[in-house]
C-alpha cells in the first residue's frame, strides 16, 4: 500500500497534495498496490477530488490541532502507515512535507529522499529515485533498500491527470495524546495576497529584486502580476530589507518555485537565487545591465530600464486578453 499526505489549505486541496496523490498512483500501478490517502478537515467535494486525483482509499481525520503541527501529523501518520502496511509513503517537498517526512522516518526507520523529481524505477526490493542536487545543475539517482521507503515529491514536478476513480473514506482518529507540546498559529500576511495562488504552487511568477529602487516602486510589479494572474516574488535582499515580505522570498534560503513562467525583473542573477527558481520552465529577465549573470540562465531576455519596460509589458497583456474576450 502507498500511503500518502493531503493537505487543505484556505478552502481547498493544494495543488502540491493533488501532484502528490497522482504520484502516488504511478508508483502504486509498479508496486501493484492500493493508495490511501491521508487528508485532516476535507468536506465531501475535496475528498471527491482526492479520489479523483488517484487515491482508491481516504482516512478523513478530523482534527483542528493538526493543523501546521508537525510533530502531531508525524505522529497521525505513523499510526496510519501501521494500520494500512504502507510500504512507500509519499508527501509534497513543501513546508509540511519538509517537517514530516524526517520525522516519519526515523519513526519507522525508512529510507527517505527529499525533493523527487521522476517516478521511481523499481530495481527488485530496492526503488532508485531521482532528485536534483548542487543547485539543481545535476541530477542524482538515490537507491533506497529499507523496508518502508519515503518520497517527497518536488512541486510542479509532475502534473497531475484526473480520472473518475472514486475512493472509499474512512474515518480515522490518530491517538494524538503521546505528543504533549501544541503549536498555535496567528496569521500575520497583510490582506494584499488575498485571493493570490501561493507561491510554491503559482504557475506564473512575477519577482523583483533592488532594481526597483524601493517598496514604493511596487506597484509596477503588481500591476504586471495581476494583468497575468501571477504570484508576485522577491529576491533575498529585497526580503531583508523588508520592502517586501520574506514569505516572498524565492531562492536557496527561500522557496524553491518551479512555475511554467518565472519574470525577473531588477535581479542580477546570483547562483543563490538561482538555485531557487532554476527549475522554472520558462524564465524571462528584464534588466539594464547587459552584463547580469541571470542572462545566461534565461530563455528570454529584456536589457533596458523596468520602470518603463514594466508598464509596457503590463498594458500589452490587457490588451492581448481584451482581444481573447
Amino acid at each position: 500500500m502507498v500511503l500518502v499526505f493531503a493537505e487543505i489549505n484556505k478552502g481547498r486541496v493544494k495543488k502540491a497534495s493533488l501532484e502528490s496523490i497522482n504520484y502516488a498512483a504511478k508508483i502504486a500501478a509498479l508496486t501493484g498496490s492500493g493508495v490511501t490517502a491521508f487528508v485532516n478537515n476535507a468536506d465531501a467535494a475535496q475528498l471527491e477530488e482526492i479520489g479523483k486525483a488517484g487515491a482508491t482509499k481516504i482516512l478523513s481525520v478530523k482534527n483542528s490541532e493538526l493543523a501546521h503541527d508537525s510533530q502531531l501529523i508525524s505522529a497521525a501518520m505513523e499510526q496510519a502507515a501501521k494500520a494500512e502496511g504502507a510500504k512507500v509513503i509519499v508527501f509534497a517537498f513543501d513546508i509540511t512535507g519538509k517537517a514530516v517526512a524526517p520525522r516519519l522516518s526515523a519513526k519507522l526507520k525508512a529510507g527517505l529522499v527529499a525533493g523527487a523529481v521522476d517516478v521511481p524505477v523499481l530495481n527488485g526490493t530496492s526503488m532508485e529515485v531521482k532528485k536534483n542536487v548542487f543547485s539543481g545543475k545535476a541530477v542524482a539517482v538515490y537507491s533506497v533498500k529499507s523496508e518502508i521507503k519515503i518520497i517527497s515529491l518536488l512541486p510542479n514536478s509532475s502534473p497531475v491527470t484526473a480520472g473518475e476513480n472514486k475512493a472509499s473514506v474512512v474515518d480515522f482518529n490518530p491517538d494524538l495524546s503521546s505528543v504533549k507540546s501544541r503549536i498555535t498559529v496567528k496569521e500575520t500576511r497583510s490582506t494584499d495576497t488575498a485571493g493570490m495562488i501561493p507561491l510554491t504552487e503559482a504557475e506564473l511568477v512575477v519577482s523583483a529584486g533592488r532594481g526597483l529602487k524601493g517598496p514604493e516602486h511596487w506597484n509596477i510589479v503588481e500591476d504586471l502580476a495581476k494583468a497575468l494572474g501571477a504570484t508576485t516574488a522577491c529576491s533575498r535582499p529585497v526580503a531583508d530589507m523588508h520592502w517586501r515580505p520574506h514569505h516572498e522570498h524565492v531562492g536557496q534560503t527561500g522557496f524553491a518555485i518551479r512555475p511554467n513562467l518565472y519574470i525577473a525583473v531588477g535581479i542580477s542573477g546570483a547562483i543563490q537565487h538561482l538555485a531557487g527558481v532554476n527549475g522554472s520552465k520558462t524564465i524571462v529577465v528584464i534588466n539594464n545591465d547587459k552584463e547580469a549573470p541571470f542572462f545566461k540562465s534565461a530563455d528570454y531576455g529584456i536589457v533596458g530600464d523596468a520602470f518603463t519596460i514594466l508598464p509596457k509589458l503590463t498594458e500589452a497583456v490587457k490588451k492581448f486578453k481584451a482581444s481573447q474576450n
